[in-house]
């Protein structure tokens, strides 16, 4: 029974010595729709700063075992996260640590499903109310309030969550070596840079 857990520990350790990827496009739609559950997001953002077990993620998550052990196997079958090294306890059960492929994922907007573009660009309109909110800490110094309606935010969230993946891409291959966060506020900088060069919104902030 051990010889088997030595042979396969050999194999996961063989199989995760590939470094974690900087940035992943995610382009399938029933990947993206995996990305969109918001369970699985928090699985993902549990496990960015260290690799983790089934248990361990059950009863941060107050979720059963069956419960984790089914968002895990859809995380695994769509690659977003791997078996970082195996673990034989005391009992004999092999315990297996998960961590994310990559560290960041970026959905394509274009293949996003239209049911679930709604939940994506809900996080652009967030991200997007804080960074105008620092523009408007500026403008009130310069007396140059920051205005914008709900639909020209709602706009201007499509057109970022569009670049995005075209942004995200030119990182897919690099040996960045960026933490999460500021690998994305630099991508996400970038795509709100590209939007704000085209005409409908070029004197949007001057």
């Amino acid at each position: 029974m051990l010889y088997k857990y030595d042979f396969y520990e050999k194999l996961f350790r063989a199989v995760t010595k590939v470094a974690r990827k900087v940035v992943r496009v995610i382009y399938e739609p029933k990947i993206i729709k995996v990305l969109a559950d918001p369970v699985r997001r928090e699985i993902l953002r549990q496990l960015r700063d260290e690799p983790q077990t089934q248990t361990q993620l059950a009863g941060k998550l107050n979720l059963t075992k069956p419960s984790m052990r089914h968002h895990l196997q859809l995380l695994r079958k769509a690659r977003l996260i791997r078996i970082a090294r195996t673990k034989v306890e005391s009992h004999g059960i092999l315990q297996k640590y998960y961590e994310p492929t990559s560290n960041l994922f970026i959905e394509d907007f274009e293949k996003t499903p239209p049911h679930l573009q709604k939940y994506f660009l809900q996080f652009h309109i967030e991200r997007l109310r804080g960074m105008l909110s620092v523009f408007q800490l500026i403008g009130k110094k310069r007396g140059e309030p920051v205005k914008v309606t709900s639909d020209e935010l709602k706009e201007l969230a499509e057109e970022i969550a569009t670049q995005m993946a075209k942004i995200g891409k030119k990182y897919e291959k690099t040996g960045a070596t960026m933490n999460r966060e500021t690998l994305l506020i630099t991508i996400y900088s970038e795509a709100l840079k590209e939007v704000m060069t085209g005409s409908r919104w070029k004197d949007f902030l001057i």
